[in-house]
């Protein structure tokens, strides 16, 4: 299959970190706002936002985003990083993305939780304006932080009527800091009638994924400890929970130590409800078609199988049922020339 091919097949991706996904040309304008001083050179701005080839761990390649924090300061800063990310994706024939990101990285300058989210959301809006593409906000909160703060931020968020972002996800330091730590906000969110999804299983921690099981969270990130283990596969598939793949990331996080330690196939062949992501296209210096590109090479993954797991997105997504349906009409008709 041609890339050309992977480029024009229609895409949904459940897993993108604002943060993590900003084009070099978008970094630069927000240099320039924030008054941050920034290498001139491309290529040298590249390796300091792009995770280091010789990344040892998670945490190691989470030092790529610290460049980017000071930049996500103000709402126009928000609004215009989310535009460059939906833009970037609709290139790419991406046709619904839900961008995750953490409000308090937001919060150094003064601005409050429903600041930063309309602020993303309203980028957001004007990127499916622009090009078609259906994008929703995400909500992140960081494992790390103090759960004090966490809870007041989402707390304000549950409380806001005037945002329209779709559900809460939990990101960051994994190892330390396992799920059953935060069943308490992980219940107020699901009390609150909102959807959620976690990271889990991106640090070698298989119990961690079966942890976010037992709490009942029906997509998870990454979930790449869950390789060569089939009993919590077998749990994973009965529960119909969908999974949300990075295949470069967690190659760079040494997640997955080498492919056979990545768990496409066993996933594949129990039948789960599998996702293609990029996670963060310039932190991993990747875009869906790059994916796609290494799951046809590495796997022999079929255009109907890229169908299947752009219908398992769509299905799987936080949007209201209407755009589920409208959307997966859209990607019955993309897909109808190429599975002739």
């Amino acid at each position: 299959m041609v890339k050309d091919i992977l480029q024009q097949l229609a895409k949904a991706e459940l897993h993108c970190h604002l943060d993590g996904s900003l084009s070099l040309e978008c970094i630069r304008q927000l240099a320039a706002m924030a008054q941050v001083d920034i290498p001139e050179s491309d290529l040298e701005l590249k390796s300091l936002v792009s995770a280091p080839k010789n990344a040892k761990n998670l945490m190691d390649y989470l030092k790529s985003f610290d460049i980017i924090r000071p930049l996500l300061q103000t709402e126009k800063a928000l609004s215009l990083a989310a535009y460059d990310v939906a833009k970037q994706a609709a290139k790419e024939h991406v046709i619904y993305i839900e961008v995750r990101f953490a409000p308090e990285l937001s919060m150094d300058q003064g601005l409050t939780a429903i600041q930063t989210v309309a602020a993303v959301e309203k980028g957001l809006r004007q990127a499916q304006k622009d090009f078609g593409i259906v994008a929703k906000a995400l909500i992140c909160g960081m494992k790390q932080s103090h759960q004090k703060k966490t809870k007041s931020i989402f707390k304000s968020l549950l409380q806001s009527e005037s945002l329209d972002f779709v559900g809460f996800d939990f990101a960051g330091n994994e190892l330390d800091f396992p799920p059953e730590n935060f069943a308490d906000i992980i219940h107020d969110v699901q009390h609150a009638d909102y959807p959620m999804t976690f990271h889990a299983g991106e640090c070698g921690c298989p119990h961690y994924i079966a942890q976010s099981l037992a709490l009942g969270i029906k997509r998870l990130g990454h979930i790449t400890a869950i390789c060569h283990q089939p009993d919590l596969l077998a749990e994973l598939v009965q529960q119909g929970v969908t999974a949300e793949l990075c295949l470069t990331s967690n190659l760079q996080t040494k997640a997955a130590a080498s492919i056979a330690d990545f768990p496409y196939r066993e996933l594949y062949e129990l039948g789960a409800k599998i996702t293609i992501n990029t996670d963060n296209r310039t932190v991993s210096d990747t875009s869906l078609t790059k994916e796609y590109h290494h799951f046809q090479e590495l796997f022999a993954t079929t255009v109907s199988d890229f169908y299947q797991f752009n219908q398992n997105a769509l299905e799987a997504a936080f949007a209201s049922e209407y755009e589920k349906k409208e959307l997966l009409t859209q990607l019955a008709k993309s897909y109808e020339k190429f599975l002739k």
